[in-house]
């Protein structure tokens, strides 16, 4: 049974196994004028539809965060189709010996539970998917964007014609942009490998028809003109800058690719510029960007206005231009009408062309931008000697921005009206009722240069005609308050906070970091985060549970054959077989979010500097511990320890005092390591010759302390964040380092140790 209901408000509840109900989630036009993307349920029983709305939720707030799907949001219409299954689940989710689950679309892991197949490939039964979405009155497979996603906590997800992604695990949102961007941007996956965890082999072959994989160097994109040679050397939208990086198709060596991680490549990141030329351009293609107005059909008067209408990205206008028999007509800025009567066309017949063009900078290709998806012409042939009838219409705005939620302080709003042959009405902005200029725009008005701050705008739009004096009038609310987002770190090691610089935080170990954003307004708030300023990066938690923290690491953590969160070399997320080099020392976090209306938060940084784990404990010492401690062998551990006499550490002995008391001195000579971390000494701390590493950080010790001989020709000796009553250091190499969180000397500090 199939049974469909389109309804504006709240969803009808669907009452048989099969049965749907179209949600309209976002209507911008006709759907014959618009890019319909329609958002199918499967495995998603009555009970769960809750939880299919959720996800829904989430899945487009965070698309519209991502460009070029932000700036023209305005471009897509958005339909939910809400199906009921049988079972909740879907086939083989997550291995081959699970259940078949009894679902209406048939959707399942495996690429439908095939053992020659990847567990992640979630496939769909693609017949029954269109014969549900064209439920969507209008929508048909010309015009639209299938996404189903599947009621599933496993990652997953497919691109080709109609793009899967699994509804509820944490990086299930990205999954769609990303397959998106195989269904309608005809891109390839940027992965070196195919199976995960097995690297990818050697590219044999042509020259890829791919526009973002290639087998030429810079230089020949750059004679050739071919390829991303426009992009070369540009900071990328995904991290580092626009170049040549090898890897991609599912290979490993011999072919490359434009940037370190985009989209295609690791989830989490942007689209970098070549993929969003090419995504700008197919999602400008689904629609027209000259939508209407004055009919070319027949030639028309000198006695009248002819109009365009055009549609309206959300980031910024379209331009406009005007011409006569070839000749720019200079002053008509950026107006869609043009009045015939002021130009006094000389008698007989003339040629008048409207260019309506996309000046994105997200495309720099001329092809591109004069491909019919980017610029659009309409001519007429002006006939002085016919008249046109007087044709009185009502006065209306026909369209505009939706009214119905707020508009972003970055947003352009615009309003379209009654086209009459005769005069062009007027409008005129209000903001919090004071007039706004805007000469030359007509309907149009970009929020941006207003400089927007603080929480809700009231912005009118009047529209007055010029003769008869009435006028219609369109509010809107305008959310100018921008999001903030707060860390949350695990404990860290020591903690360094100076008035006017970022908080300083030291780790001996992997660390977390936990994102949550607020908002005046309503609505989810997308958290983001950089790292080392390479690249903005989406917050989702941890792939494994979107409530978990996401999880820092010298190498990063292998989680289903990807890496994350990984401070070393090759960047954030990389394959397990890469070679990467451990990434210790201080890194910059920096965090913002991104409002449902689309305003960017001020972004907030820190500074996290790992230094490596102490080495492994073969005694650990807690408590009291009475009388002086000897630390012949191994590597003793003082764990919350307090000891009431003096320490000693033999040769190829280690000491690692953590979170400790000892009320004596600690004498280390040729030890292999010594950490004191947050610590205290209550006498001199004295290490000489020590073979491996040197750490002390966060400790006070009332006597000296001094450092010498300390030569592991690699590892500098750790200095930081402690108080002491004089400080030495001298012949170690590499000398000792502060980390940045300086010390206080009540004393001296000399040698090595001078300045730190």
């Amino acid at each position: 049974m199939v049974a469909a209901g389109l309804v504006a408000g709240q969803p009808a509840v669907a009452a048989d196994v099969g049965s749907a109900t179209v949600v309209p989630i976002q209507v911008t036009g006709d759907p014959a004028e618009r890019f319909n993307l329609v958002v199918l349920g499967d495995g998603y029983t009555e009970a769960d539809l809750p939880t299919f709305r959720s996800h829904v939720d989430k899945h487009l707030n965070t698309l519209w965060t991502i460009e070029p799907f932000k700036s023209y949001r305005s471009y897509f219409n958005v339909y939910a189709v809400e199906i009921v299954s049988a079972e909740s689940g879907v086939d083989c989710d997550p291995g081959l010996s699970d259940p078949r689950r009894d679902t209406v679309l048939d959707m399942g892991f495996w690429g439908g539970c095939n053992p020659a197949s990847v567990q992640r490939l979630l496939s769909v039964n693609g017949s029954r998917a269109n014969t549900y979405a064209n439920l969507a009155t209008g929508t048909n497979p010309g015009n639209r964007q299938l996404i189903a996603l599947a009621n599933s906590n496993t990652y997953g997800g497919a691109g080709g014609t109609n793009a899967t992604a699994s509804g509820g695990n944490a990086l299930s949102a990205l999954i769609g942009p990303h397959e998106i961007g195989h269904s309608l941007g005809g891109l390839q996956d940027e992965y070196d490998y195919y199976a995960r965890g097995e690297a990818g082999d050697t590219y044999e072959g042509p020259e890829p028809s791919s526009v973002h994989h290639t087998l030429l160097t810079e230089q020949q994109m750059r004679d050739t003109r071919s390829k991303w040679w426009r992009w070369l050397g540009e900071p990328s939208e995904s991290g580092g800058t626009i170049g040549r990086y090898e890897g991609g198709m599912y290979l490993q060596k011999g072919v490359w690719r434009p940037s370190q991680h985009s989209m295609m490549k690791s989830l989490g990141f942007y689209f970098d510029q070549v993929a969003r030329e090419r995504m700008t351009q197919r999602i400008a293609g689904k629609v027209s960007i000259l939508s209407g107005g004055t009919p070319a059909d027949r030639p028309i008067g000198a006695d009248r206005v002819v109009s365009v209408k055009t549609l309206h990205p959300v980031s910024h206008e379209l331009a406009v231009t005007w011409s006569v028999d070839g000749a720019a007509v200079p002053g008509t800025g950026n107006a869609r009408s043009l009045d015939l009567r002021a130009l006094r066309l000389a008698p007989g017949t003339h040629t008048v062309t409207a260019t309506v063009t996309d000046p994105t900078p997200f495309v720099r290709d001329p092809a591109v931008r004069e491909s019919a998806a980017l610029t659009k012409r309409r001519t007429w042939t002006v006939d002085t000697a016919l008249t046109t009838p007087a044709v009185e219409e009502p006065l209306a705005i026909t369209a505009s921005t939706a009214t119905d939620r707020p508009v972003g302080a970055q947003d352009v709003v615009y309003v379209e009206t009654t086209q009459r042959t005769d005069r062009v009405p007027a409008v005129t902005w209000t903001l919090d009722g004071r007039p706004v200029a805007n000469p030359g725009h007509d309907g149009d008005l970009e929020l941006p240069p207003l400089s927007l701050t603080g929480g809700s705008h009231r912005l009118t739009a009047t529209v007055s005609d010029p003769v008869s004096h009435e006028s219609v009038t369109r509010a809107w609310t305008v959310d100018a308050a921008r999001p903030r987002v707060e860390y949350d770190l695990s404990e860290p090691l020591l903690t360094v906070a100076r008035p006017g610089r970022p908080t300083e935080y030291v780790f001996n170990g992997p660390f977390t970091m936990g994102l949550t954003g607020t908002d005046e307004g309503t609505g989810q708030v997308t958290a983001e985060f950089r790292l080392d300023r390479d690249g903005w990066h989406n917050y989702y938690g941890w792939p494994t549970d979107a409530r978990q923290p996401f999880l820092f690491t010298a190498t990063g953590t292998d989680v289903d054959g990807l890496v994350y969160g990984n401070l070393g070399s090759g960047g954030l997320s990389v394959s397990p077989f890469a070679q990467r080099s451990p990434g210790y020392g201080r890194h910059t976090v920096e965090y913002r979010g991104i409002d449902a209306v689309g305003n960017i938060g001020a972004a907030g940084e820190f500074v996290a500097t790992l230094i490596p784990s102490p080495p492994a404990c073969t005694t650990v010492v807690s408590g009291r511990h009475a009388g002086a401690l000897v630390v012949s062998s191994g590597v003793t551990c003082l764990r919350d320890a307090t000891v009431s006499g003096a320490v000693t550490v033999r040769p190829g002995a280690a000491l690692v005092a953590e979170r400790s008391s000892i009320s004596g001195t600690v004498t280390a000579a040729s030890a292999t390591s010594v950490d004191l971390l947050t610590s205290s000494v209550r006498g001199a701390v004295t290490l000489t010759g020590t073979t491996g590493r040197v750490t002390v950080v966060g400790s006070r010790v009332d006597g000296a302390l001094v450092l010498t001989g300390t030569a592991t020709g690699t590892t500098a000796p750790v200095l930081a964040g402690n108080q002491a009553s004089t400080v030495h250091c001298a012949g170690n190499s590499p000398a000792p380092v502060n980390l940045g969180a300086p010390n206080t000397v009540r004393g001296a500090a000399s040698g090595q140790c001078r300045g730190l």
